[in-house]
């Protein structure tokens, strides 16, 4: 969806239109769901965390500044979820948990599956905000606050690392 496509939908939203806030969540789930992937590692805290993130934009659609990136504005409210929930989460585990959490998941089939098992976090947002969200290297650097060169040379290395894994399990 282009830039301009997204500013309309969301200024759709502010005025209560529900067949836009539909159309957003229908246009917008893969991407959203595969970033917030990157951070929970499993479907069913994914899919909570997806609730979370259009109620909140249904809820917080009044903050959205009409004419800039709104691809970037629904991001960050994932991002911002993401890291509190996770945050939260963090302050309960005991460290039983965490000998449990840290096993490896066992061998789906599908790429998402691939990136978890062998990217780390940053570079899961980083391939996954350049190949569905189409951002840019520079942007992503902007996002995440590093310079451009490392962003290309991580998403290279991530690019690498899916395709000989993905090699290897063929």
């Amino acid at each position: 969806m282009s830039a301009k496509e997204m500013d309309a939908l969301l200024r759709k939203i502010a005025e209560g239109d529900n067949v836009a806030f539909e159309q957003l969540y229908i246009r917008t789930k893969n991407g959203v769901y595969a970033f917030l992937r990157s951070y929970f590692n499993n479907h069913a805290d994914t899919e909570d965390a997806m609730q979370t993130v259009y109620l909140k934009v249904k809820r917080g659609i009044a903050s959205y500044q009409a004419g800039t990136n709104g691809r970037a504005w629904l991001l960050q409210i994932a991002k911002n979820h993401a890291l509190s929930e996770l945050k939260k989460r963090r302050d309960e585990v005991s460290t039983e948990d965490v000998e449990i959490a840290i096993e490896p998941a066992p061998v789906e089939g599908t790429v998402t599956d691939a990136m978890e098992r062998v990217l780390s976090q940053e570079e899961r947002q980083i391939v996954t905000l350049h190949i569905l969200w189409k951002y840019k290297h520079r942007e992503i650097g902007e996002m995440l606050g590093c310079p451009t060169g490392t962003v290309t040379s991580k998403y290279k290395r991530a690019i690498k690392k899916l395709q000989e894994y993905l090699k290897e399990v063929e």
